[in-house]
């Protein structure tokens, strides 16, 4: 346990001195929530456009840190020949993940109020919902997340993660339900974008926060995303 807890402040420490990557990832969400808010921006069937948007937001916030962040600072890491570093320690490889999937919940934490802040002191929203439930989908959502950036920066040389992460990034934003309901898209657009963990984790805060239901097959898709990307990113990982 000790060494995790110690990787885990060194992770968040590493993370904060790249304070620029920090803040253009909370920028872009929010940036685009009083965009799309000013603008009204949402489907006909939400009778306030925040509704929609905040949930999306949150989930564009998690995955700039877990998915594009995450992803491109591991492997660089190993590009550089620190995890070989790391590896030579009584620093587990499990131990590692953990503790980059940790600071990855933390750090995101700082963006979800920023967000929640705006959305309700600018737009006046107000939770409809569970907001257990929807803290716990937000764990569930970054963990999955983070899991499929160490999944990248674990197979991947560094230079390929960075444009795999940002054109994953892209594809999930304008595919996976973060714009726009995924079943709203067109023809077997819409099937295959309701299976993106990005459609399932921001259905599913939708459902939650907006509607007051439970969500449970959201969370489900979502939660078998987190497993296989966790369990393939532990088997994957490499030091070097």
């Amino acid at each position: 346990m000790q060494p995790l807890i110690a990787q885990t402040k060194m992770e968040i420490r590493l993370t904060m001195r790249r304070f620029e990557a920090v803040l253009i990832t909370m920028i872009v969400p929010v940036i685009l929530l009083i965009f799309f808010g000013l603008i009204g921006l949402a489907p006909d069937d939400y009778s306030r456009p925040i509704d929609f948007l905040l949930p999306s937001m949150l989930v564009l916030a998690v995955m700039s840190t877990g998915l594009v962040g995450l992803s491109i600072r591991t492997a660089y890491e190993r590009s550089y020949g620190v995890l070989k570093r790391l590896g030579s320690t009584p620093l587990s490889r499990s131990n590692l993940l953990l503790a980059k999937v940790n600071s990855v919940i933390l750090v995101t934490l700082g963006q979800i109020v920023v967000l929640i802040l705006i959305a309700t002191l600018g737009f006046g929203w107000r939770p409809e919902g569970n907001l257990l439930l929807a803290g716990l989908v937000l764990v569930i959502g970054t963990a999955t997340f983070a899991g499929l950036g160490l999944l990248l920066a674990g197979v991947l040389r560094a230079e390929t993660t960075l444009a795999a992460a940002n054109t994953l990034y892209i594809f999930l934003l304008l595919f996976g339900g973060i714009i726009w309901p995924a079943d709203r898209l067109p023809g077997g657009i819409s099937f295959i974008g309701e299976l993106l963990p990005s459609a399932a984790f921001s259905t599913a805060m939708r459902e939650i926060l907006a509607n007051g239901e439970t969500a449970v097959t959201p969370i489900i898709i979502l939660s078998l995303w987190g497993i296989a990307g966790i369990i393939l990113a532990s088997r994957t990982f490499r030091w070097e």
